[in-house]
């Protein structure tokens, strides 16, 4: 039974949950008239358009994924780490993380039962060893898990912001400075759910930049920078939103201002380091661009 936790407040509880989720408003609805959406100390009163605050917890039952069969399937991913606790994914651009309502195929779940059938016993049954999520278009470094206490643990590290990561940006212009932090608070922008904004009463965010490259305005009117940036807080689509503010859009992410409407939104995860779960252990990893980020960055430098 998935338990999902809100980043911030929100005028209804449905397009909190398909937002969430990645499923229909409508199907969110069914759910929750349905009584398979429990609250706080199990408040089953709840109805689609319940107001809900920041932190406020929900468990999610969905019909049928108690015992949900998902489909092992040769899905293209590297493992560039594995030992008996975790795995350490390279993840391609365009792979969605888990399985949704609708939607239980052609995941990276599904590859990871496919290669690594134990996962299948972890308890939530929609998202075995899942601990944190890339957009589907973000490609890079993910972290995963091989059994319950490990799944435990490093969701707990993720929460209490004990795992470093770093990202790779590729923006329309430059900000002014050549780094450092953007610290707009987010929230869901009022206008369009499907959208985070910097807004006053949303939720701390903190982001570190550092512009690796950019052109020289005075060659190319149509300026590009690459940009470095480091996560201190894990709001949805922060660092989209934060380069959006600074005026720097990502290359492709056409929700937050990108011209461009042909490509992906060119963003890598780059770095992830953290202390083994279990060992104790310093562990680091990097992960060069891949093909689709070179050959972007290729024909921009034409």
């Amino acid at each position: 039974m998935p338990k999902i936790t809100a980043e911030d407040n929100c005028n209804r509880l449905d397009i909190f949950l398909s937002s969430e989720l990645n499923i229909t408003r409508s199907y969110a609805n069914k759910l929750i008239k349905s009584g398979n959406v429990t609250g706080e100390g199990g408040n089953l009163n709840l109805k689609p358009a319940s107001k809900i605050r920041a932190g406020e917890e929900f468990n999610i039952n969905i019909p049928g994924s108690e015992n949900l069969n998902l489909k092992p399937e040769k899905i293209n991913f590297d493992v560039i780490y594995q030992d008996e606790y975790l795995l350490i994914i390279n993840k391609p651009s365009g792979l969605v993380v888990h399985p949704a309502p609708g939607n239980y195929e052609h995941t990276l779940v599904n590859g990871l039962i496919y290669y690594f059938p134990e996962i299948k016993n972890l308890r939530d049954k929609m998202r075995p060893g899942i601990v944190h999520r890339l957009d589907s278009g973000t490609s890079g470094l993910m972290v995963a898990a091989r059994d319950q206490k490990t799944s435990e643990i490093l969701k707990r590290m993720f929460a209490d912001r004990e795992i470093n990561k770093n990202y790779l940006a590729l923006t329309h212009n430059a900000p002014s400075r050549r780094e450092g932090i953007l610290s707009g608070p987010i929230a869901h922008d009022p206008d369009n759910y499907l959208k985070m904004c910097v807004i006053e009463n949303g939720r701390p965010a903190m982001t570190g930049y550092k512009v690796l490259w950019s052109q020289d305005k005075n060659k190319n009117k149509n300026k590009f920078s690459l940009i470095e940036c480091k996560l201190f807080t894990g709001r949805t689509h922060q660092i989209r939103v934060h380069l959006s503010a600074l005026g720097c859009p990502i290359y492709g992410d056409v929700l937050y201002g990108s011209s461009v409407k042909n490509s992906r939104v060119m963003l890598h995860s780059w770095k992830l380091e953290f202390l083994h779960p279990v060992t104790k252990i310093k562990m680091s990893f990097t992960q060069n661009i891949p093909e689709d980020f070179k050959l972007c960055l290729s024909d921009i430098l034409r």
